[in-house]
C-alpha cells in the first residue's frame, strides 16, 4: 500500500465518526483532502462544516458542502484533521501546512478530535518533524532568540504568510519529552500566536492507515 493509499484509508475510516445532523470541523492537508472527498458522499446528512483554512474552505465548497463560520456554529460534533507527527498518547505536531492557529481553534471548539494519518507519522518522542510556531512579524527575531534559549534551532519558513497574516518559525533540535510543558512555555512568549504542539488538547482518536488496514488508537 502506498502512502497515499494509507492516507485515503485513514480518511475513509473517519466517516464512521461523522454525526448526522451536526456541523463538524474539517482540518487541512493532503490526508484531509481525502476526507473531504469522502465526506462529499454523505453531504446530505450534515448541515455544514467549519473549516480551518482557505484551502479546505475552497475544497469543501467545490464538494457541495456548506462552510459555516465557527462563530455561528457553536460546539462542533467532531474535528477531523491530520498530523505531521503523533505519539502514543495522541499528542501531535501540526502546522506543516501553515494552518496551525485555525486548526487549534477548531479543535478546541469540538467535542471529539479525530486525527487521520498514515502509520509513518507515529513516533515515540515528538520533535523530529520541525515544530511550527506562528509568530506576529514584529516579534520574529525576539521569539527566535527565545527558542534558541530553549534549545531549538528556529528557521523562518520562506515565502509563507499564514491565513492570519503572520510568519512561521520551524524549530528543529527539540526532543519534546514533555509536550504539555513545552506547548505552554512557547505559547506564553510575547508575539507567539500558536505553537504547533497539540498536547494540552490532544486527539481523542488516532486512525493510522497501513498495508494491514487502519489501526485505531484511543486516548
Amino acid at each position: 500500500m502506498s502512502q497515499d493509499a494509507a492516507k485515503q484509508a485513514a480518511a475513509e475510516a473517519a466517516l464512521q465518526y461523522v454525526v448526522p445532523g451536526e456541523i463538524l470541523g474539517v482540518g487541512t492537508g493532503s490526508t484531509v483532502n481525502y476526507f473531504i472527498d469522502a465526506l462529499a458522499r454523505v453531504r446530505s446528512t450534515i448541515p455544514g462544516a467549519a473549516s480551518s483554512s482557505e484551502a479546505s474552505t475552497a475544497r469543501l465548497k467545490a464538494a457541495g458542502i456548506e462552510v459555516v463560520d465557527l462563530n455561528d456554529a457553536g460546539t462542533l460534533s467532531i474535528y477531523v484533521d491530520g498530523a505531521d507527527e503523533a505519539d502514543r498518547h495522541l499528542r501531535l505536531i501540526k502546522g506543516g501546512g501553515g494552518a496551525l492557529t485555525r486548526e487549534k481553534i477548531v479543535a478546541a471548539a469540538s467535542r471529539k478530535f479525530v486525527c487521520i494519518a498514515d502509520e509513518s507519522k507515529l513516533v515515540d518522542v515528538l520533535g523530529k518533524f520541525p515544530l511550527p510556531v506562528e509568530v506576529i512579524p514584529m516579534a520574529r527575531s525576539y521569539v527566535a532568540r527565545e527558542l534558541v534559549r530553549l534549545g531549538g534551532i528556529p528557521k523562518l519558513r520562506e515565502h509563507c504568510i499564514t491565513d492570519n497574516g503572520n510568519v512561521i518559525l520551524d524549530v528543529t533540535g527539540l526532543a519534546i519529552t514533555d509536550p504539555v510543558r513545552m506547548e505552554t512555555e512557547i505559547g506564553l512568549l510575547a508575539g507567539v500566536v500558536t505553537v504547533g504542539l497539540f498536547a494540552r488538547r490532544p486527539a481523542d482518536v488516532l486512525l493510522l492507515g497501513s498495508p494491514s488496514g487502519v489501526r485505531e488508537l484511543q486516548r
